[in-house]
């Protein structure tokens, strides 16, 4: 009998059949250093579904009667949660003090949309909500978009519940504006969670990416580093399709997309640098 804890071994023809699929549906790719940790994700959901081997797994997600429906599971699997509140700020910054006024001031009455992908639990919309309230700009002409391709990561998003760790960046006001001590960890606002607009995005569909387009401006930060190359050109270009003209999209300080596309270009926006379409 298997335990939850046990990792199923994975041959290296397991691995690259397993790999080369978690790749084509989700964009993660996983390097040839990196058999044992895509072990140790998938094992779990596999020994709980009654498989002795990750083979087995590979079939029903290939092949599978409710192969669909398994691959949220495999997202879920898959997902890196670790982020915090206030993590790369000077963008969020950015959108406060450039963005959002410049909108408002050539149309006072256009909506604006700003989508957080790969939210994880909800720290980023979360934060750019904080910041929008704080600056007095939070009111119905936003919209704010927060997803993930996990649904256990948007389940823990809409909870509004957050450990320590997620909260060790925030200025010591913020903390005690908008959240409430619950036990070892803390409760936000739940006015904020409700303002939020929850989804459940797989990057690399091209429907899913939709659904939530178009996007004035779009954060997808410490995203693109999992994904291969491929994988990054489809989703951002179905990001630059979805821009505006005065669309903004934002990544991780240390990612770069001067490699995957040309459709959009770098632009300095209070100091910060954004994507912005090209053409």
């Amino acid at each position: 009998m298997w335990s939850s804890h046990e990792s199923l071994s994975c041959s290296e023809r397991e691995f690259l059949v397993l790999r080369d699929l978690i790749r084509e549906r989700t964009g993660n790719f996983y390097d040839d250093g990196k058999r044992e940790l895509l072990a140790e994700r998938l094992s779990p959901r596999a020994i709980e579904l009654g498989f002795e081997s990750l083979i087995d797994y590979y079939y029903l997600l290939k092949y599978g009667p409710g192969a669909e429906e398994e691959w949220r599971h495999v997202l879920d699997q898959l997902s890196v949660p670790e982020t915090y509140f206030w993590r790369e700020y000077e963008q969020i910054r950015a959108l406060v003090q450039n963005i959002v006024p410049a909108h408002f001031a050539r149309s006072n009455a256009t909506p604006l949309r700003i989508w957080s992908a790969a939210c994880a639990g909800g720290e980023e919309p979360l934060s750019i909500a904080i910041a929008l309230r704080e600056a007095g700009w939070l009111d119905s002409r936003i919209e704010i978009i927060g997803s993930d391709g996990s649904r256990q990561a948007i389940d823990r998003a809409r909870a509004g519940i957050f450990r320590e760790r997620a909260i060790r960046n925030l200025p010591p006001s913020i903390l005690s504006k908008y959240f409430q001590p619950e036990g070892k960890n803390w409760r936000i606002d739940r006015e904020l969670v409700n303002l939020i607009r929850w989804e459940t995005v797989n990057l690399a569909s091209r429907t899913e990416v939709e659904r939530c387009l178009p996007a004035d401006v779009i954060f997808c930060r410490n995203v693109f580093i999992y994904f291969d190359m491929e994988a990054v050109r489809a989703t951002v270009g179905w990001f630059a399709k979805g821009l505006p003209k005065t669309g903004y999209l934002f990544v991780g300080i240390s990612e770069s997309l001067l490699r995957a596309t040309d459709e959009l270009e770098l632009k300095d926006v209070g100091g910060i640098y954004a994507y912005v379409r090209s053409r």
